[in-house]
């Protein structure tokens, strides 16, 4: 806060000098005015909240001030220090809005609890006066957006303007030109667009308004909206508030200018249309190309699908960093291309995880990354970004289908285990788990070391000699119970196996125990 101590004797305004405890009530600047008429200047150029001042001075005095004061409707309030009892002093210190009238000698407990006093009233209707003001800018933020739908600007609109501005609003044709704001606020303003707004409008409004214009935020979208009603210097004024924004915030703010219309809602389609052509590459440039000459994700696709399926992270970057390549041989990437990587990539991973059964994670990408510190778009951040999400994506989809099919293998040896005294196809098995032959044979022998056929062999042979323990049980009764119709073709297997006939391995069984 400020204040400002207006009296014609030096050792009076040295005194209150010393006398309130500035720190203490957050005052951290007291100017100082020899009369009326250096106070005005004073006043007008720092705008001091609480103004001390005397009555009787030469050349302006209290009296003029205080109408001044009142004149101007200032955010301020006005202790009158006097060392005349006078009823005219008085009368116009009421009449013309003093917060309160101190006689001199000060005494400085009463000084202290008027001073306390000035600046509480002072925050009261401070805080009601930035709350009305909130409302006022809302409502013209909510008028002027609805209005962008519109031809014209509506009267109520114009009218609302003209009154808050006090500026003269002759229309001539409409000029729209958006500023993003998405980046600006995150990189600057923590995420806070309340923040980021209320900083960017004066700054905008302070150069538009002497150039027949307004800044507004759009309700709707992220979009600081400069609307120019005059044809006169749009591009001059633009660069003039972009100088303003990078000196101020040490940001490169990227604005789109449309076309000069007799439309309004025709002026800010033609704006909308060209943030999808801003090459990304090229500050201030729009791409020409058509959106079928533009370098997709989709386009590789298929061959995506088979990197990330294989694990192979070097085979899936063979696949993405050429298209990496081209888009910066051409040097060329809108706004559009990115919005569509974007959804492209979040479409395939979405299908890929619906393929493997994978349940959706609620995963975040931090998409604004992109941006460097000054609001400038890298490519190689992107890039950097792009490749660590595909290969997150891969790693994703290639433990869980491992982990999957280590589960369908586990279930297929179950089945053989279950059933090996039946007439086992291969087929049967790959209709059972709708898988292929050659998959199953495949992955079968990688995880067991040995065919399905040779698998069930064992696992027969095995049970075959458990039965044989019981010496009441016919070999071809064996043969039968473990999956073989000819006892002869059991005999010969169970003997390249085991390396004896079943015969010899019962009598083997029974000269052991005899032992």
């Amino acid at each position: 806060m400020k204040a400002i101590i207006v009296d014609d004797e030096k050792h009076v305004r040295e005194g209150l000098l010393l006398l309130v405890d500035w720190e203490k009530h957050g005052i951290d600047q007291v100017l100082e005015a020899v009369d009326g008429k250096q106070a005005m200047s004073y006043i007008s150029e720092y705008k001091p909240e609480i103004i001390f001042t005397d009555m009787n001075m030469p050349r302006c005095d209290g009296i003029d001030l205080l109408k001044w004061i009142d004149s101007c409707k200032l955010n301020a309030k006005t202790i009158v220090l006097s060392g005349y009892d006078d009823f005219r002093y008085t009368k116009n210190a009421i009449t013309f809005g003093s917060f309160d009238y101190l006689l001199k000698p000060i005494n400085p407990d009463e000084l202290d609890e008027t001073v306390t006093r000035a600046i509480k009233k002072w925050k009261e209707e401070n805080r009601e006066r930035l709350m009305l003001l909130e409302n006022e800018k809302v409502i013209i933020d909510r008028l002027l957006t609805t209005n962008l739908q519109q031809s014209t600007m509506l009267d109520q609109v114009v009218q609302q303007i003209s009154k808050r501005e006090a500026i003269d609003i002759k229309i001539e044709n409409y000029t729209i030109v958006i500023i993003p704001m998405d980046v600006l606020t995150r990189l600057r303003f923590d995420d806070d667009e309340d923040k980021a707004f209320n900083h960017l409008l004066p700054i905008c409004n302070n150069i538009l308004t002497k150039r027949h214009g307004i800044a507004f935020r759009h309700t709707n979208k992220k979009e600081l909206i400069l609307l120019f009603w005059q044809p006169l210097y749009v591009k001059k004024v633009v660069s003039q508030i972009t100088f303003a924004l990078r000196s101020t915030l040490q940001f490169e703010c990227m604005p789109i200018i449309g076309r000069t219309v007799m439309n309004l809602n025709e002026a800010y389609d033609t704006a909308t249309q060209l943030i999808g052509s801003l090459n990304l590459l090229s500050k201030n440039h729009y791409n020409k190309k058509s959106a079928e000459q533009y370098i997709y994700l989709l386009d590789q696709a298929e061959e995506v699908r088979w990197a990330i399926q294989s694990g192979n992270m070097e085979q899936l970057d063979q696949v993405i960093l050429p298209l990496f390549d081209q888009i910066m041989e051409d040097r060329s990437f809108t706004v559009e291309q990115l919005k569509s990587w974007e959804n492209q990539f979040d479409m395939l991973r979405e299908h890929w995880l619906k393929e493997y059964e994978i349940k959706q994670l609620n995963v975040s990408y931090r998409r604004l990354e992109y941006w460097d510190d000054y609001g400038n778009f890298s490519f190689e951040l992107f890039k950097k970004e792009k490749l660590k999400e595909f290969h997150e994506l891969m790693q994703l989809v290639y433990n869980v289908k491992f982990k999957k099919e280590e589960s369908t293998v586990q279930r297929i040896e179950e089945y053989i285990r279950l059933n090996y005294q039946k007439d086992i196809k291969l087929q049967d098995i790959a209709e059972r788990f709708y898988l292929s032959r050659e998959y199953i044979s495949r992955k079968f022998k990688q995880e067991y070391h040995a065919t399905i056929t040779d698998y069930m062999t064992r696992i027969r042979i095995e049970k075959a000699k458990e039965l044989l323990e019981n010496p009441f049980l016919k070999i071809y009764e064996i043969a039968i119970a473990v999956g073989y119709q000819n006892d002869k073709y059991f005999i010969k297997v169970f003997k390249k196996i085991e390396g004896i006939t079943p015969k010899d391995y019962r009598n083997k069984i029974k000269s052991v125990r005899s032992e």
